[in-house]
């Protein structure tokens, strides 16, 4: 089971990229057929977020105005609206504001000093505090697997949505464009400071909804270090996608690897006896076909489906040394190899030892062992 909801940020801007401008009047920058679309995805998810600003800025009341679209949510067992989120470190919130008293369930995330506020001054909602700092992972693990939230939709603000892709947290951006400019230096915009670092998202869709443009994008870049990020689960699933493409052997797992430039370009991919080979191994196959000194693989990430070998009888170089050799220092794994074959393997330990930063997420275990299944009777 993943540890964080599949996280949909949703934000509609200016042609020069602002949220609002600075009247007292809310900036109305979607159409009214792109207001519903809203109200659609709203009626998908489980949850829906946003800052403590936005309720300060535009004490929204979000809900699922469509009574066709609760109703649907209510036949399928659902809650009539979805959770309602907001965050605040400090717990300054206004009780009186519309966001506590309509819709259904609603949760605060807080600090423990936000909480003692809360404490004394008190909003309709429950109230969870994540420690003497907000940390976006805690809060997603806390939605997903304490109140089973699936599906969260981010509807700002700007400093929220930041964070997030920051953080590679995001796993889709919805974008609506409106065809006016504000022009203001001082409005609010949709991305703060040091904006989004992590190379070019992909474009999943542009859509035309009256006068403005849907776009739909994902973030690509892996993560760093041992946190995974939302692309590296989109590529772990790919190696295991392509762990399913292998011939069967009954003396030899099916693996898939991709390696990944820091910037979320595909530099290789690769499965076991890919091309006729009968004992190339996946990491080994995407490798190969990576042109010598390309500079962008020492930044690299590796994903593969079953950790990399540290002993084979095929040939005479492992995958765990083939990927130290290449110069990789991250990988991403989602199933640790059993002694089927090999006694004691330990890719990922003898990757770590190098000083490669090595990820496991279990919850894709399932996927890499499917093509795998005739192994054990």
């Amino acid at each position: 089971m993943p540890s964080y909801p599949y996280v949909l940020l949703s934000a509609a801007v200016s042609l020069d990229g602002y949220l609002d401008d600075t009247t007292p009047e809310r900036l109305l920058l979607s159409s009214p057929a792109d207001f519903d679309r809203v109200d659609e995805v709203r009626a998908s998810v489980d949850a829906i977020l946003i800052g403590a600003g936005t309720i300060r800025a535009d004490n929204p009341r979000l809900l699922v105005n469509s009574a066709e679209r609760r109703a649907a949510r209510r036949a399928a067992g659902r809650p009539e609206y979805p959770l309602k989120v907001t965050v605040s470190a400090s717990g300054e919130l206004d009780p009186t504001a519309n966001f506590w008293h309509t819709g259904g369930e609603k949760i605060v995330y807080t600090t423990e000093k936000g909480a003692e506020r809360l404490r004394r001054t008190p909003v309709a909602a429950d109230v969870v505090a994540l420690g003497a700092d907000l940390d976006w992972r805690d809060l997603l693990r806390h939605l997903r697997e304490v109140r089973g939230v699936e599906r969260l939709m981010v509807e700002g603000g700007g400093t929220i949505h930041t964070q997030l892709l920051q953080q590679g947290l995001a796993d889709e951006v919805q974008l609506v464009l409106a065809p006016l400019f504000v022009g203001d230096p001082e409005a609010p915009r949709l991305f703060g400071p040091g904006g989004y670092q992590g190379g070019r998202l992909r474009l999943l869709e542009t859509r035309r909804i009256e006068d403005v443009v849907l776009m739909r994008y994902e973030p690509t870049a892996p993560g760093t270090g041992v946190l995974p990020s939302a692309a590296d689960r989109r590529w772990l699933a790919l190696a295991c996608e392509l762990a399913a493409e292998c011939p069967p052997s009954g003396t030899a797992f099916s693996v898939g690897a991709v390696v990944v430039a820091a910037d979320g370009t595909e530099l290789a991919r690769g499965y076991s006896r890919e091309g006729g080979d009968p004992v190339v191994h996946a990491e080994e196959a995407a490798l190969a076909k990576i042109a010598a000194g390309d500079p962008r693989v020492t930044s690299a990430t590796v994903y593969t489906s079953l950790e990399p070998c540290t002993r084979r009888a095929s040939r005479p170089v492992p995958c765990a040394r083939l990927i130290l050799d290449a110069g990789v220092r991250r990988v991403v794994t989602a199933w640790r190899e059993p002694e089927t074959f090999v006694a004691g393997a330990d890719g990922s330990g003898l990757l770590a030892g190098e000083g490669v930063d090595v990820v496991v997420l279990p919850e894709y275990e399932e996927r890499a062992k499917a093509p795998n299944r005739h192994l054990f009777p």
